[in-house]
């Protein structure tokens, strides 16, 4: 793809982003007021957003511990402090480029340069590592559906999907892709350890918010809304999300305000820690380079 036809392909991309995330946030606000989530907001307990804020934080260390794990299975051995600075890195272009290459994009541009590895390689260890956390998404979803009998689903139903989903997941990763398959049970016990400090942040937002009541429903519309966002129709899950909380909460009969700045707090926590990652574009060196490359130098065909 020419350079050219890579900056168009990024400003139509973006283009949708934008469009996506505005209708879905139109939607929401359509369902809730500013001056009722300000009420709630201006009524929170700041230790429990401190608390949530530094499980979330937790949870991105243990993330980025993750990815470096399937780097090893192809001989890449970054030490644990430079790889958490270069995945903070790639969380700020994921929010400072959301319609060009990416924070993905950008650490396997870099790191094939620096380090001389196939891309190709280097996409599937991002690919496998994003599968791990779906999986402990879909594993914990399923386990929440067993404790809302309102759903109305037999519980054999979820636990026969996460047993067989699982089944047939390690076997496909141990015969086609042994590399990325290695310290499986590792990986993925950090894949649930990821998933759960998210679910713990989004628990502490209830009690900031003041809320006594029955959390999973709550918590089901946050890994429901997790799942949404994987895919990359709108900047960064923003709105997505929020649609998800909107007409889940009037499914289980929720406070549709509280749904809401469950998703939104998370995702303003997400920024906070996201925009740490600006450091190393002004201070390179912090990551032992002179410089680092533009992004309009970066091309993903070379």
């Amino acid at each position: 793809m020419s350079m050219t036809k890579q900056k168009l392909w990024s400003s139509f991309k973006l283009f949708i982003k934008v469009a996506v995330t505005a209708f879905a946030l139109y939607l929401v606000f359509t369902k809730v007021s500013f001056r009722d989530l300000k009420e709630v907001v201006t009524k929170s307990d700041p230790l429990f957003l401190l608390l949530g804020f530094l499980s979330f934080l937790l949870s991105i260390v243990i993330s980025a511990w993750r990815l470096n794990t399937f780097f090893k299975g192809i001989a890449l051995y970054l030490p644990e402090k430079y790889n958490f600075k270069l995945y903070l890195l790639g969380m700020f272009y994921n929010v400072s480029l959301p319609g060009g290459i990416g924070g993905d994009g950008y650490k396997i541009y870099f790191l094939r340069k620096k380090f001389q590895i196939k891309g190709r390689k280097l996409l599937s260890c991002v690919f496998f590592d994003r599968l791990s956390g779906l999986w402990a998404l879909c594993l914990i979803t399923a386990a929440l559906v067993i404790f809302i009998p309102t759903l109305g689903i037999p519980h054999w139903a979820p636990i026969s999907c996460v047993l067989l989903g699982t089944l047939v997941y390690y076997v496909v990763m141990q015969r086609f892709f042994y590399d990325y398959a290695k310290n499986f049970l590792f990986k993925h016990v950090k894949a649930l350890g990821v998933q759960s400090l998210q679910v713990i942040c989004a628990i502490c937002i209830l009690y900031s918010l003041n809320f006594e009541g029955k959390f999973s429903p709550y918590l089901l519309l946050f890994l429901l809304s997790q799942i949404v966002a994987v895919i990359p129709l709108s900047i960064g899950g923003l709105g997505a999300r929020e649609v998800v909380f909107i007409y889940g909460s009037d499914y289980f009969q929720l406070d549709a305000h509280r749904a809401v700045l469950i998703s939104l707090i998370s995702y303003f926590i997400s920024v906070v820690i996201s925009l740490s990652g600006s450091y190393f574009t002004l201070h390179p060196r912090a990551l032992g380079e002179e410089r680092l490359p533009e992004t309009n130098e970066i091309n993903l065909d070379d």
